[in-house]
């Protein structure tokens, strides 16, 4: 198994969300709770699991409210007392101590910068050669380690995770005489989409030009013409954020204990001194 904890994880957190307004009207959309945490707190706890405890976290669309959120994360998350006098703050119970380890950088990239322009715009806080990154509004059980070894045995600058995409519908199957013989309740497509969680070296800036460049585009492009973009094969779980019917299903999932995501144990509680 590998040691990830020297590596860092981009999250490009600049959506709109424009398709889950229902829930998303006031805030962006990796602030959107899965049971009573946002999405990116559930990402953000599965790369942790994995030792990887330093973010940076690329804001856009309501990026200050994301700020909000993880600077006064202690405060939401405990009871407290704060003396004003002496600007002491006293938490009452052990909080998320997972969570306490964790380093955010915020890197404020613009609200209509695209995916690759601010990728590119992060380049300054990256310390090491590779990499991770992913969206701020997808969960997944894929397996980290895996990921970075496949992505090391490769001669790769990116490396990309492809997951099956269910259908919407159930499909009916019928004989050349018309008679149904069977129905498959919403099969799995035979092909890959991107599922995010990417490993990338550090030259996949040189494939990018600016503020306008869609990370999925003419960089992902370039990179597979020069045959340096890998795929790696995800048959696991995998779920994005996009509309309110996904946000239901992620809620019931989390609600039920059958989250597949979830691929950390519980943090042991103490009462502070």
């Amino acid at each position: 198994m590998s040691d990830l904890s020297m590596y860092q994880a981009v999250i490009l957190c600049g959506g709109q969300g424009t398709r889950i307004r229902a829930v998303s009207e006031a805030i962006p959309k990796p602030l959107v709770e899965v049971g009573d945490k946002p999405i990116v707190w559930h990402i953000m706890k599965m790369y942790a699991h994995y030792g990887i405890r330093r973010f940076i976290m690329s804001l856009g669309h309501k990026g200050e409210t994301i700020v909000d959120y993880f600077s006064n994360y202690s405060l939401r998350n405990n009871d407290s007392t704060i003396r004003f006098g002496g600007k002491e703050r006293v938490f009452r119970n052990g909080g998320d101590h997972d969570v306490d380890n964790w380093e955010i950088t915020f890197a404020l990239t613009g609200a209509d910068t695209m995916t690759g322009g601010r990728l590119r715009r992060i380049m300054k806080y990256i310390d090491q050669d590779v990499f991770f990154c992913t969206y701020g509004d997808g969960v997944a059980d894929v397996n980290l380690n895996e990921l970075h070894e496949f992505h090391r045995s490769r001669n790769s600058v990116a490396t990309l995770t492809g997951v099956h995409l269910p259908t919407t519908f159930g499909i009916v199957e019928a004989g050349e005489d018309n008679t149904v013989t069977s129905f498959r309740e919403k099969p799995v497509l035979p092909g890959f989409i991107n599922g995010g969680f990417f490993v990338f070296n550090s030259d996949v800036f040189d494939f990018i030009d600016g503020d306008a460049t869609v990370l999925e585009a003419e960089p992902f492009r370039a990179l597979a013409k020069e045959g340096k973009i890998s795929l790696f094969r995800h048959g696991g779980f995998w779920q994005c954020m996009d509309t309110y019917k996904d946000y239901e299903t992620l809620n019931k999932m989390w609600k039920t204990g059958t989250a597949p995501w979830k691929v950390w144990a519980e943090e042991v509680k103490h009462a502070a001194l």
